[in-house]
């Protein structure tokens, strides 16, 4: 018995895998081809997506976000939750990544789910407030570049319904946020967040110890 969080080690970590683990084989293909790629740390964990498709059916979500897209893991993943109507706008600003993230996503049969917007996801975000889309969104996810996650999380409150949810990646950043001798630019910006929602009284929020971290702020009605 513990009352703290279990550390994960390399055989824990595989029967966490082995047993259960349901990833379909498209999503498996995807995440092998994107180990492959020199940026291939900046994917998700398979864990962690299975784990959001959960939260996505969970919240029965037909309107997702999501700001940073990379090949395509994660939006596929919570594009397979979604039903036939459901809609995910994904933010990149890449098109050779996106590319991948197309073939798989068409693949899959969820294409027609996913509006991919090539743009500063900022203007895009923007974009969608000024469209009258503030509090229609049921679920979104934020795996971006750091410096711009308070900004980021800040659009995505006001896109978020009461009720939604908002997950952002890279919360616990390999440790690096505990550790008082980092203090790079993307450390301190993953710590602001950090402690912008821990301080934010428009939601409720959890840190999950899963993947490199996974915040979750619920906006609250």
């Amino acid at each position: 018995m513990t009352n703290s969080t279990i550390a994960l080690g390399d055989k824990l970590q595989r029967y966490l895998i082995e047993h259960n683990l349901r990833e379909p084989q498209v999503l498996a293909r995807l995440r092998q081809v994107t180990a492959s790629l020199p940026q291939a740390g900046m994917q998700i964990a398979p864990e962690q997506g299975q784990f959001m498709q959960l939260l996505v059916r969970l919240l029965g979500a037909r309107r997702c976000l999501e700001v940073g897209t990379f090949t395509g893991y994660s939006a596929l993943a919570v594009a397979l939750a979604l039903p036939g109507d459901g809609e995910l706008i994904a933010c990149d600003v890449s098109v050779e990544w996106t590319q991948v993230a197309r073939q798989y996503w068409h693949e899959a049969g969820v294409d027609g789910r996913i509006d991919l917007r090539l743009a500063p996801a900022l203007e895009t975000l923007e974009g969608l407030l000024d469209a009258g889309r503030g509090s229609t969104f049921d679920f979104a996810f934020i795996d971006a570049d750091k410096g711009n996650y308070v900004a980021y999380y800040e659009r995505v409150i006001e896109l978020l319904r009461p009720g939604g949810l908002l997950a952002v990646d890279n919360a616990l950043w390999d440790g690096r946020v505990a550790d008082p001798g980092e203090n790079d630019a993307d450390t301190n910006a993953i710590r602001a967040l950090n402690d912008r929602v821990h301080r934010d009284e428009r939601v409720d929020a959890s840190l999950v110890p899963i993947g490199d971290g996974l915040l979750l702020a619920r906006k609250r009605g």
